[in-house]
């Protein structure tokens, strides 16, 4: 891209003049926005954000690729590329990549992991001398770490900073040899450094199998940002860093007082933060930010001053603790299904909000101009209830599935008006029934609360809506206070500075004001406080003193220095002011572009997917009243039952762990990190359980919530963190009748988003073979699926109350007749009746 514009800069250089040359005739500024346009655009690596949560939104800013220009391909790409190598330590991780054809081409930088300014990774390592760890940090890159020994970050140091081992475990190459200290170049800054974020917050990660860590991390990127955040009660450490980094959180700037708090603002010592107020993510989630600051405290920089979405306290939050019980019950949790409690649906626990962006443009067409409006063809006065003048919906108006959102009319062409409509033509003119609806209505499964509505319109475009002119005056209205507050702190500041200066000093010629020339101050006269409102209209050139010094010097620096401030400032509110009168860019051919946000709660429901940490996910089975759930001996029933068929097999025990260790967090009051490979040892762990007086194995006896009766063996209870994953089953769920049909094939299309219909395969096919269902088979393959005729006698026989199914031949078998055809083949059918016996010398 960029090569071919120094390639035509070099040849425009060759042919004009140089003395005479300016830089637009070197570049080309199309060519310039073509290449942008084409990275930003058209490349295989710029990527629209993962926004779902926090730590989507990081890690895809961290991803590594080995695909796109100049890379590997999927097809090409061996096992020998995609496989864990010697050098990734501490720069790729491990087990963060995705599943399926991409596995080991995509990855993720590891935590402590920088680029160089050559573009390879380095990552940091502690320096050993004579056997003596120093806090010199040094970064090497995988072909330098090659020549140097390397220790492990937990080798046991005595008090010198010395190993304290004769032997010490160290790594080169890809060997692991024991070592004696003198023989140690250097060693691990931190046992994280070999993982990425996403798996550096996985608790007892060391207990698990790699391939549900790799679920694991790659999972806590769906989690679903929920109402009410609450942070891990066992962690790894890493979650206040990781929100803080993200940018889902507003930092203070700088130490100060808080000096006022609003939802939406918040003040320390003069400072201004604004917070964002339920956004839409890329992912329609939402982005709100709340202050966690009270009035009066005092902020240390960079301490957190406002909570994001996913996050409490600072802390990242994707989940919520809940009391847990791996036991089966009644089949319901059979194969990784779950069971929740009714208490998490109606104290919306797992609810979350999400936000719809839906969009209409009004265009001009070859038969006339679109138009926005609330007056359309067979429309009720029902439907058009929430509309305003303009044809847009109110904000706060209550939406469903078939609603209209924004009304649009769109002319007809001859070839789509009926017979009377062609007669009613001719007898009244060109106006009758010249136009048909053309509205933005909510699309089925969509329901919620309309909360922002934005139109885009070209300047000069037909006169402005009451609601339009009223909201841009609001808008003005709130720039120029914004602004005339800051030019008032300014003028304040200025009158502050200039009273320690001027008060007292005697003038030796009049001050004149700046613009009428009117004596302000007489000569001679002493400055008192009440004159110095005057000043900040006087000329600044007539300011002498009696006894100027550096005095009158400073008097005018800081005059020139505040009314330059002013004058920016102005000149600011003047361009926004100007921004919202002048219109919106709109690419040719648009007139009016309007988006409506809908915004709808969702609560959990059966078959929304939910996950742990350690890659343990499952899809709700059933939500049962909280009468009926196994309870505890103290009359507290568990919110969640999991399978615990669902851990031997996968070999992630860590969950197990954070189930016994989050109990005795839940008991003993607060929250515990335990970071990956330098975690809670089994001893520490049966410490904390013997302080919050549970049993060391775990378990406790439950009672049916039924029967009232004991389970018959002991069940593993405790708290663990689980996430709300965003594969909603309202997303998914999806019902058609009649809709669009393949122009090819004549068979429906597929997926929700087309309005397509359930692809009946091969195998359901044999299914219904199996059971000899005849009819039921022979009405899929044809009236339901491909064969015109046969829909339209079928259609009628509906109309007419009869109940024959006349089935003819699916457009299919003609697709496959011409394809074979075009292979050069003459294959015809022909009806039985006239098909003619073959003798047998025509067979030969």
């Amino acid at each position: 891209g960029l090569a071919r514009l120094e390639r035509s800069a070099k040849e425009r250089m060759g042919i004009y003049d140089l003395e005479h040359m300016m830089p637009h005739n070197l570049i080309n500024s199309k060519l310039i926005s073509s290449v942008i346009r084409d990275f930003f655009g058209r490349s295989q690596l710029s990527q629209f954000m993962d926004q779902t949560n926090p730590l989507a939104e990081i890690t895809h800013k961290r991803r590594l690729s080995a695909l796109g220009p100049g890379g590997l391909s999927r097809e090409r790409a061996g096992f020998e590329v995609r496989d864990v190598h010697h050098s990734h330590y501490g720069r790729i991780c491990p087990i963060e990549t995705p599943e399926g054809p991409n596995i080991g081409l995509i990855a993720s930088l590891s935590t402590h992991a920088r680029v160089n300014e050559y573009g390879f990774i380095e990552t940091p390592y502690r320096k050993v001398e004579d056997g003596r760890v120093t806090d010199k940090i040094e970064f090497l890159s995988a072909d330098l770490e090659d020549q140097f020994i390397i220790a492990q970050a937990n080798a046991k140091l005595d008090k010198n900073n010395s190993f304290a081992e004769s032997k010490v475990s160290c790594r080169h190459k890809g060997d692991f040899p024991l070592t004696s200290p003198k023989e140690i170049d250097c060693m691990d800054v931190s046992p994280k450094q070999l993982v990425s974020i996403a798996t550096s917050l996985i608790p007892f990660l060391e207990h698990d199998d790699a391939n549900r860590a790799l679920m694991g991390s790659n999972m806590k990127r769906q989690a679903v940002p929920l109402l009410i955040t609450e942070a891990p009660l066992v962690g790894t450490g890493m979650e206040y860093r990781t929100a803080k980094d993200s940018g889902a959180v507003v930092v203070a700037k700088d130490e100060g007082k808080v000096t006022s708090v609003q939802a939406d603002e918040i003040v320390v010592s003069g400072h201004k933060y604004s917070l964002r107020k339920f956004r839409r993510s890329n992912a329609s989630t939402c982005i709100n930010q709340r202050p966690i600051v009270t009035l009066g405290e005092k902020i240390k920089k960079g301490q957190v001053i406002a909570d994001g979405a996913a996050t409490d306290h600072g802390e990242l939050a994707l989940g919520r603790n809940v009391l847990v019980a791996f036991m089966p019950w009644r089949g319901y949790n059979f194969e990784d299904a779950i069971l929740i409690n009714e208490r998490l649906v109606s104290s919306d626990v797992y609810t979350s909000v999400h936000l719809e962006e839906f969009e209409i443009e009004s265009r001009d067409t070859r038969l006339g101009k679109e138009e926005i409006t609330r007056d359309m063809p067979n429309v009720s006065e029902e439907a058009l209830k929430d509309l305003g003048e303009d044809g847009i919906i109110r904000v706060g108006a209550e939406v469903g599935p078939g609603d209209i959102l924004v009304g649009k009319v769109t002319p007809k062409s001859e070839t789509e008006l009926s017979p009377e409509e062609k007669l009613l033509r001719a007898i009244f003119g060109e106006k009758a029934g010249d136009v048909r609806d053309a509205s933005l209505v909510v699309p089925p499964g969509v329901e919620g609360v309309v909360t922002e509505i934005k139109v885009f319109s070209r300047k000069g475009q037909e006169s402005k809506s009451k609601e339009t002119r009223a909201k841009e005056f609001k808008e003005i209205e709130g720039i120029k206070e914004v602004y005339g507050s800051q030019i008032k702190q300014i003028e304040e500041d200025k009158i502050f500075k200039l009273s320690n200066l001027l008060v007292g000093q005697e003038l030796s010629t009049s001050l004149l004001d700046a613009e009428s020339g009117a004596v302000l101050v007489a000569r001679g006269k002493t400055i008192k406080k009440s004159d110095l409102s005057k000043i900040s209209r006087a000329d600044i050139d007539s300011i002498k003193l009696e006894n100027p010094g550096q005095t009158e010097e400073a008097i005018k620096r800081v005059c020139r220095l505040m009314d330059e401030q002013i004058e920016e400032l102005r000149y600011e509110e003047d361009r926004e002011i100007d921004k919202i009168k002048r219109g919106d860019e709109l690419p040719p051919g648009v007139l009016k572009r309007v988006k409506v946000l809908v915004a709808h709660k969702r609560k959990i429901s059966v078959g929304d997917k939910m996950s742990g940490r350690h890659g343990n996910k499952g899809i709700i089975a059933k939500i049962v009243h909280a009468e009926d759930m196994p309870y505890l001996e103290d009359g507290t029933p568990v919110d969640i039952v999991l399978n615990p068929l669902g851990v031997p097999s996968r070999m992630n025990v860590g969950q197990i762990l954070e189930t016994h260790l989050g109990w005795a967090a839940k008991k003993l009051g607060y929250r515990i990190a335990t970071p990956v490979f330098d975690g809670a040892t089994e001893a520490e762990m049966k410490e904390e359980m013997k302080k919050a007086n549970i049993p060391s194995n775990g378990k406790v006896t439950l009672r049916d919530g039924f029967s009232g009766e004991n389970f018959d063996q002991q069940v593993t209870v405790g708290y663990i963190y689980m996430l709300k994953l965003a594969h909603l089953v309202d997303d998914k769920i999806h019902a058609r009748s009649i809709g669009p049909y393949s122009l090819v094939t004549q068979q429906p299309l597929g997926g929700k988003a087309q309005f397509g219909g359930q692809r009946f395969g091969e195998m359901e096919v044999w299914a219904l073979e199996a059971y000899g269902a005849a009819y039921t088979l022979q009405e899929l393959l044809t009236v339901k699926s491909d064969d015109v005729q046969g829909r339209t006698r079928m259609y009628e026989s509906i109309v007419k109350g009869e109940n024959a199914l006349q089935a003819d031949t699916p457009e299919s078998f003609n697709v496959l007749l011409k394809e074979i055809q075009s292979l050069g083949l003459d294959i015809r059918t022909e009806k039985k009746s006239e098909a003619k016996e073959v003798d047998s010398e025509e067979r030969l």
